[in-house]
């Protein structure tokens, strides 16, 4: 029987990959549980691995071409993915997000990467990067602008955002930018493409004082969370974690304005940034 073949990378291969593997693990007769044990992962693990849900780590890569014998095929095509446009502590949870069912995200201090302006990603991604040439900020804005995409479809993901009132407060480039960035919002939401609530600072405490938080749902995989910081991440699907987290997110919508007030305090602060710029 022949062997499988190299995959496009271009070419939807996360989810070709996942089907090589439950192809290649089912000839080997073992089971997603068999297959984790010598890897040290969970058989759900292997799942999301074979439904395309997470990205297949090179590591992981080259154990399972010694255990299934598939002569170096998915350390190959495991190399090819690992070109990414996105920064390496994000490539996995941004592949996620776009397999998505529902993301709920909790943003602390900016505007998410999914509802952002050009203006507003050009301001962050230079507050970043004070130093970089322009055609590097370019690539940037322009890959998170191609995440931004899956928002146009009508149907999914459903896209859920709790934003901390700092992040309606900080004018991230002058008020014309600022106010053009949550006018953005307050469109998607009235346009039903997301729920978005604002999580007032008169709220004091809450479940997520240490930072920001990302739920994704699958159709057919377990749920995942993503957190992080200055220039890490980590996906995670443990159970109890993402139980937690899910705990904590049903808390911040809990002390969240409704959403009906929360676009009006939003409308309100894009407002405050026009007339700031006409008035300084």
């Amino acid at each position: 029987m022949p062997g499988p073949k190299d995959l496009d990378p271009s070419a939807s291969p996360r989810a070709m990959i996942g089907a090589e593997l439950r192809h290649a693990r089912e000839n080997a007769g073992l089971s997603q549980s068999e297959l984790g044990e010598p890897l040290f992962v969970s058989g759900s693990f292997i799942g999301q691995l074979e439904s395309g849900t997470r990205r297949l780590q090179l590591e992981y890569a080259v154990q399972i071409d010694g255990i299934l014998g598939t002569k170096g095929f998915f350390e190959r095509n495991c190399r090819a993915l690992a070109r990414s446009k996105y920064p390496d502590h994000f490539v996995e949870a941004a592949e996620a997000e776009a397999l998505a069912a529902a993301i709920r995200e909790y943003a602390t201090l900016l505007i998410p990467g999914l509802l952002q302006t050009r203006g507003y990603a050009e301001e962050i991604f230079r507050a970043y990067r004070p130093t970089a040439p322009e055609e590097e900020i370019e690539a940037l804005v322009t890959a998170r602008l191609d995440r931004a995409r899956l928002i146009g479809n009508p149907t999914r993901p459903l896209l859920w955002v709790v934003l901390d009132e700092a992040v309606l407060r900080r004018r991230v480039g002058g008020g014309a930018v600022m106010s053009a960035a949550l006018r953005h919002i307050t469109e998607l939401a009235h346009r039903h493409r997301i729920i978005a609530q604002v999580l007032p600072f008169r709220s004091g405490a809450h479940a997520s004082m240490t930072g920001p938080l990302k739920l994704m749902e699958f159709e057919d995989a377990p749920p995942l969370s993503f957190v992080e910081g200055p220039d890490m991440g980590k996906l995670l699907d443990d159970p109890a974690t993402v139980a937690r987290h899910n705990l904590t997110f049903n808390l911040l919508q809990a002390a969240a304005l409704s959403p009906q007030d929360s676009l009006a305090l939003i409308e309100s602060v894009a407002q405050d940034c026009e007339h700031g710029d006409q008035h300084p």
